[in-house]
């Protein structure tokens, strides 16, 4: 019997994710944003000045990438790339006011899409949803060579799962 792919979990959660990008796609759009630029727009926000390799390493993406999503976010007018006073072969990326003041919408719209997405699930639901999202992430990255960095989070969880018991 051949593999019901359609009905495995992984398939469900490509397709969650594919719904959940266009979705957010329409929410950014509104922004002015294409899916992934808030993501750009939220790392410099917390770390302000990062370098085109620091960005890709705290997006998880190629460097090409990040330098594709930082010409149009530049090209907006929602960040500035300067070169690094210490060493000139380097560009560091800084959020422009435009680009700060689109973090608080950038909050809100990941606020409704949450809220969107996660319809019908009770408090105990999402978190073990969370739990259940962060594994198969750990599974997949560990499969891929990579290192996990997601314990942090499971503590949380946990603590939070402690107290609601």
């Amino acid at each position: 019997m051949p593999f019901q792919y359609v009905k495995s979990a992984t398939h469900r959660l490509a397709q969650a994710a594919k719904a959940q990008r266009t979705r957010a796609g329409v929410h950014l759009s509104a922004l002015g944003l294409h899916p992934g630029q808030e993501v750009v727009l939220k790392a410099l926000a917390d770390k302000d000045g990062l370098t085109m390799s620091e960005l890709a390493g705290e997006l998880g993406v190629q460097p090409p990438t990040v330098t594709k999503m930082v010409t149009r976010l530049a090209a907006y007018g929602f960040v500035v790339r300067q070169a690094s006073p210490t060493d000139g072969r380097l560009a560091r990326v800084f959020l422009t006011e435009p680009g700060r003041a689109l973090i608080g919408d950038v909050d809100r719209m990941w606020k409704r899409l949450e809220k969107e997405a996660l319809v019908g699930l009770d408090d105990r639901d999402k978190k073990r949803l969370r739990k259940y999202l962060r594994k198969i992430e750990k599974n997949l990255l560990s499969a891929n060579g990579h290192p996990t960095t997601l314990e942090a989070e499971d503590d949380e969880d946990s603590e939070l799962e402690d107290a609601s018991a």
